[in-house]
């Protein structure tokens, strides 16, 4: 029966810091950004990075010629 005093104890503790930690994030200011949820869609998120793809595009329009 201690056993389960302990677990719950240290239930309420762990939770008590994960809400400590929550109410510090929303006071700083963590969750402030309201600009750009609106505005995430209208930006370009495919980039080319790897060059072989470009190669590859290249190729294929030379071959089609």
């Amino acid at each position: 029966m201690s056993v389960i005093f302990l677990l719950v104890i240290i239930g309420v503790v762990v939770a008590g810091l994960f809400l400590a930690a929550f109410i510090w994030s929303v006071k700083s200011g963590q969750y402030e950004d309201s600009y750009s949820p609106s505005v995430r869609i209208l930006f370009d998120d495919h980039k080319k990075t790897d060059h072989s793809e470009s190669k590859s595009t290249e190729t294929e329009k030379t071959t089609k010629e």
